[in-house]
């Protein structure tokens, strides 16, 4: 499960860049007009751009497991109950609710199911350098969220092409807040990826 150093460096950076249009989006936008559902949502990528930029520093882990695990699990539950209440932002975004539903689940999954450390006891996620070695628990559903991210990639870029040639212009933020999800949705299914090849 060794992601190389200096693959981790570059996905560190990625992460990193991705924190300013989603804070960006936070501090502009005028949620009162695009709906409490579009806010929860950018909060949402904003924090899971920050839990994957941890996952992938080479620098360390700042938070322990068991930390990431119940805020992605609250963030999980929360949107996974918006999507069954259909409680979408005003048509800027259909089945995003699922879909950050379905992210921060993957990422509890991803947690649990990863090779951890040896320091204190076994909090620290290990996916950071060659010689770390093993695979996820439960590869076959590694292998499913994988697959599903990658195809949410292409569905993005897909409705970003689509958004960008019609007549109308989109709601503010709706084109950096796709370019966010592709780029994420990417990078877990390279994560997940680099997991099952051991």
């Amino acid at each position: 499960m060794g992601i190389p150093t200096a693959v981790a460096w570059g996905a560190t950076a990625v992460f990193a860049l991705l924190l300013r249009p989603c804070v960006s989006r936070l501090v502009r936008l005028d949620y009162a007009v695009l709906g409490a559902g579009v806010r929860q949502a950018d909060v949402a990528g904003l924090l899971m751009a920050v839990a994957m930029l941890a996952m992938v520093s080479p620098v360390g882990f700042p938070v322990p497991v068991a930390g990431w695990q119940a805020l992605l699990a609250v963030t999980a539950c929360w949107f996974l109950t918006a999507a069954l209440r259909e409680r979408a932002g005003r048509g800027v975004c259909r089945g995003c609710d699922l879909h950050h539903g379905v992210s921060a689940a993957a990422m509890v999954y991803m947690l649990a199911a990863m090779p951890h450390g040896d320091a204190g006891h076994s909090v620290w996620p290990t996916m950071v350098g060659e010689p770390v070695t093993g695979t996820f628990v439960l590869p076959a559903v590694a292998a499913a969220l994988g697959l599903y991210f990658a195809g949410d990639v292409a569905a993005t870029v897909r409705r970003v092409v689509r958004v960008r040639r019609g007549d109308t212009r989109p709601p503010a933020g709706v084109l950096s807040r796709f370019g966010c999800r592709a780029v994420m949705s990417a990078g877990m299914a390279l994560m997940f990826a680099a997991g099952l090849a051991g």
